[in-house]
């Protein structure tokens, strides 16, 4: 007898890295938004 490999844990690792990677690039970019806009605030008011 052969034993296959299941191929659904190779598939739900693939969407976790998909999902985790979108988030972190989310979280990422809201970071670097939210600087942006305090710098842009901070240079208005001078």
């Amino acid at each position: 007898m052969r034993e296959a490999l299941d191929q659904w844990h190779f598939v739900a690792a693939a969407y976790a890295v998909g999902i985790i990677g979108t988030l972190g690039m989310v979280g990422w970019s809201w970071i670097s938004m939210r600087r942006a806009e305090k710098r842009r605030e901070k240079a208005r008011r001078k």
